[in-house]
Order: C-alpha cells, then sequence, then structure tokens
C-alpha cells in the first residue's frame, strides 16, 4: 500500500499541531517518526488512521483519495493502529478481545485457528482462554497486532510500543515487525527513543513545531537526528549529587511488609535522605508500585512502621502525606493523576482543596503564570486530554508542590522526547537541591543510573537496595531486575 498526505494541516484552536505535511509512504518500509512532544507526531498519525480529520489536505491511498473518516473505516481500508495503552477489554478473554470488529456470525473455532496462525507467523503464543487483565503489556501488544492484522491491515502505526516492556519482549517485536516489512506491510513506529529507531527503522521523518523539518535514509548519526528534533544537538545534563547525609532522614520505612494480589514484599527498610535521589528498577509487577506507593500512605502495610520526617504515618491516608509534604505522581497520567475532560484551570483548582472556597479568578492567574513558567503549550481552557502527552507531564509537574519533603514519582519521563525529559529532571533536581528527598521509578535502565544515588531493584516481590557506583552497568542492573544475584 502506497500513503500520500498531501498539504495535512490541522489546528487546536491558535496551536498549528500539522502544518501542510506532505509525505509518501511505500509498501514495506519501516520508518521512524520522531519530534519533541507537542511536535505534532500523534495528531498526524490519528489523521492517518481516521481518529481525527484533518482541516485541510488529503490521505491518498495507491493513487486514490482515502475513503474513509473513521477509524473502523480505516481498519477497512488497511489501516490500523496501535496504540501506547492498547485497546482492550480486561474482562474479555483473548479469543473474545481478538474478534472485536469482526463482522458477520462468529466461529470460535475458525478464530482460535486464524489466533494461533497470526501469532505463529510472527512468534507469538497467546493462550486463547486467558483473561486479558492476566497479560502483560507485550502480549496485548501482540494481541492488537494479531487482530489489526487479522482484519486485513497493511499499514500498522505503533506508537510508543517498546515503554513498558523489556529487552527480550523488544527484540521479539521488533523480529515480528520486521517479518510484517519483508510481507510488504508498511510500519510506522512513532518513538522518542532514538536507538530504537536506529535499530529497527530504515527510513526516519521528523516533525517540529507541526512542520516536516526532516526525512533521511538510516542510519545517520544520533546527533543529527537530535539537532533535526530540537534544532542543535543537546548535551547530557549533568548532576552532582544533592544528597545531605548528614541530616534526619526525609522519609524513613522500617520492616515494612506490604501484601499485595500477586505478591508479598517482606520487611523492607529505607532511609531518605535530604536530596537524595532513590531510582527503582524492575520489570512490571515486581513489586515497585506497592513499595512507592506504600511510602505515601497508598498502599496499605500489614506491619512495619512509616515516619515522614519527625512525624509517625504509619496507617495514615495519603491526605494526611500530603499535608506532610509528600507529594506522589502516578505513571498512569490519564488514568490516575489527571482528569479527563477538565481544563488546565480545573486542575489547578482541584488542588486548592474545597471547591466552595475556590477563588476562580486567583486560580486563572495562577495557571496562566504555570503555563508560561512551565512552557506548557496549550491555553487555560484547553481539555488537559488535548494536550501531547510530554504537555500533560509538564502540568502534572506543575501541580507539585514548590517545597515538597518528599516526591515519590512512578515513570516520570515515560514517553517523553530526549529534550522534555531533560526539562523534567531540570525541574526534579531544582526540589533535590533544595533538600527534598525523591523517590523515581523508570524502565530506562539508563536514566536510572544517570540520576540515582541509590537504586531498589525489585524481582519477584524481593527487594535490594544499592548504592550506584561507577561500576555498575546497564548490563549488571538488567541482570539484577531479571532475577541475578549481586
Amino acid at each position: 500500500m502506497r500513503i500520500e498526505l498531501r498539504n495535512i494541516t490541522k489546528r487546536f484552536g491558535a496551536l498549528v499541531a500539522n502544518d501542510a505535511i506532505s509525505l509518501t509512504l511505500d509498501s514495506g518500509q519501516i520508518v521512524g517518526v520522531l519530534g519533541e512532544n507537542g511536535a505534532g507526531k500523534s495528531t498526524l498519525m490519528k489523521i492517518i488512521s481516521g481518529y481525527q480529520p484533518a482541516d485541510s489536505g488529503q490521505v491518498w491511498l495507491d493513487g486514490r483519495r482515502a475513503p474513509y473518516t473513521t477509524p473502523h473505516g480505516a481498519i477497512a481500508a488497511g489501516i490500523g493502529m496501535l496504540h501506547q495503552d492498547p485497546l482492550d477489554v480486561a474482562a474479555f478473554t483473548v479469543i473474545e478481545d481478538f474478534v472485536l470488529g469482526f463482522e458477520g456470525a462468529l466461529d470460535y473455532s475458525a478464530a482460535r485457528a486464524q489466533l494461533d496462525g497470526v501469532c505463529g507467523q510472527l512468534g507469538f503464543a497467546l493462550p486463547p482462554d486467558a483473561e486479558v487483565a492476566s497479560l502483560s503489556i507485550a502480549q496485548r501488544q501482540q494481541l492488537e497486532m494479531a487482530r489489526l492484522l487479522a482484519l486485513g491491515v497493511r499499514t500498522l502505526i505503533l506508537d510508543e510500543p517498546t515503554t513498558g516492556i523489556s529487552a527480550e519482549q523488544k527484540d521479539a517485536l521488533f523480529a515480528a515487525l520486521r517479518k510484517l516489512a519483508k510481507q510488504g506491510v508498511t510500519i510506522l513506529l512513532v518513538s522518542h527513543k532514538l536507538e530504537d529507531v536506529l535499530q529497527l527503522c530504515d527510513r526516519a521523518v521528523v516533525l517540529r513545531r507541526g512542520q516536516l523539518t526532516g526525512d533521511v535514509v538510516l542510519p545517520v548519526p544520533h546527533p543529527e537526528l537530535i539537532a533535526l528534533m530540537f534544532g542543535q544537538a543537546q548535551p547530557p545534563l549533568e548532576r552532582g549529587t544533592t544528597r545531605r547525609p548528614g541530616e534526619s532522614p526525609v522519609l524513613t520505612l522500617r520492616d515494612v511488609t506490604i501484601s499485595d494480589r500477586r505478591l508479598q514484599i517482606d520487611r523492607f527498610s529505607l532511609s531518605v535522605d535530604h536530596g537524595e535521589v532513590i531510582g527503582v528498577a524492575g520489570l512490571d509487577g515486581s513489586g515497585q508500585a506497592p513499595i512507592m506507593r506504600a511510602a505515601v500512605g497508598l498502599q496499605p502495610i500489614v506491619h512495619g512502621e512509616i515516619t515522614l520526617g519527625a512525624q509517625p504515618m504509619t496507617g495514615k491516608p495519603y491526605r494526611a502525606y500530603l499535608a506532610a509534604g509528600a507529594a506522589f505522581g502516578a505513571a498512569g497520567r490519564l488514568e490516575e493523576g489527571l482528569v479527563p475532560g477538565l481544563s488546565l484551570t480545573e486542575h489547578f483548582a482541584l488542588i486548592n482543596g474545597d471547591s466552595a472556597r475556590i477563588r476562580w479568578g486567583h486560580v486563572r492567574a495562577h495557571t496562566q503564570r504555570q503555563i508560561e513558567h512551565y512552557q506548557i503549550k496549550g491555553q487555560a481552557d484547553s481539555r488537559i486530554d488535548s494536550l501531547s502527552g510530554g504537555n500533560q507531564q509538564r502540568v502534572l509537574m506543575a501541580m507539585l508542590p514548590d517545597q515538597p519533603t518528599i516526591m515519590v514519582l512512578e515513570q516520570p519521563t515515560r514517553g517523553l522526547d530526549v529534550e522534555s525529559a531533560r526539562w523534567i529532571w531540570t525541574q526534579l533536581l531544582s526540589r533535590c537541591e533544595a533538600g527534598a528527598g525523591l523517590i523515581f521509578s523508570s524502565d530506562d535502565l539508563d536514566e536510572i543510573l544517570a540520576y540515582s544515588d541509590r537504586i531498589i531493584v525489585c524481582f519477584a516481590g524481593r527487594t535490594s537496595v544499592l548504592d550506584n557506583t561507577p561500576e555498575l552497568s546497564a548490563e549488571t542492573l538488567g541482570a539484577l531486575i531479571g532475577g541475578a544475584t549481586a
């Protein structure tokens, strides 16, 4: 399938998300789509896949104007999109989810055979009677990919597909995508991870501020792609430790036992110093979330003690931790951290407390100051779900207290481009320099090694706390989160 984009333009109010973009994509190509957060990547992919209409311009398929205006119509025309958060139904079984979108009378025996055939062709294995809720992120991606291919998709768009999966799972995904490309399927890979694009793709297109700024045959040097994305190569953010170990800890967990649905963490202890940065590393479901949420009162503990500064906090709710200077950021921006449908102003009103006492003029002025200070690409009345992931993350950062005692942040840079992640870290480290402690989790082991003073390694409920020494490598850390012993 040959796709032609002809002068695609899309505006959201005063913001030009896509500015007269023209592009041709040929069958069997694997094309990386790069750009900083807010560059217009997601908008362009949604236009191609029928989720949003262009204000002007056209999509052509094999020399004819695209006939669709909806995602269903795009799939019927051969174009499907695999979202960063797979579109599945957690309560369904794998086979029930697989047949979503199939037309006519359902033959589950034939569907099982079709699922096995598609998965076998790509090197996957999915249990047809397992609940979708029991699958890993990688398996949910595989399920959605199998469904799209069974529906006849010949152009597959993937939005940040390597977020939240292991290196082995990524290798399996890339192997499957290469097989599809050899069969003539066009692959569009939207990613902020330049190494993924360089590893998989044979071409990269770059968007910047809504415009197409680069279309290159790969490989090219890493700095060249950075320059196309941001205008100049960005030096790494240098950091000296802000840890102040001589003072009393900002947070202490003593012999804490946590019983989660799938695992138990026994007698975990940790003290966080003023200015200290602690990274949490582990595969999904290894214990990171229960530990981090217990530290701020969001996960009950069955044994042990928690103190925040000198204040006993064991058994107290999150609002007590918040009042004592703790701040928490969830990995799911739109699931837990933000409220889809509400405006930026309404979000800043939420953190003021009692809605009966909100001074809306004050809140609007504060919102505008935060938009300017945090360089949020949106307006005070913009719906939060209309912003890019990077700008949603900036809103979350703007909602954090200016002078927290301890910050506990799940995946604070997940899905962000290099420059947006660097900006987030500038904000976090400024708070650490003022004395705040920080506990953060990340799928990016290089990020954990770059910023952490110490590292909590989680594997199947077992934990160890390591000093981040120059001898500790990403390879060693990867082996530890996979179950190797230190």
